[in-house]
């Protein structure tokens, strides 16, 4: 009898670990994937600035001159 409620304790503490451990997992990965996406966009945001000021040909947009710079470096 007593190792019966014993054993369902222990069942009922691993089941609110894991629950625990999940919810801080999945907070963590949501952090980071929004942290990702911001430095992502900055980045773009600052390359696509850069093409545009010094590396676009007259009339060629920034993803025009990026296909086109692109296509340099793997020639």
């Amino acid at each position: 009898m007593a190792k019966s409620k014993l054993v369902e304790v222990n069942e009922k503490i691993a089941e609110n670990v894991t629950e625990g451990f999940k919810k801080i997992s999945d907070a963590v990965v949501e952090g980071y994937t929004k942290i990702e996406d911001g430095v992502v966009s900055g980045y773009t945001k600052i390359e696509d600035s850069f093409v545009e000021r010094y590396l676009t040909k007259d009339g060629e947009t920034v993803e025009e001159a990026k296909k086109r710079l692109k296509g340099k470096i793997e020639e």
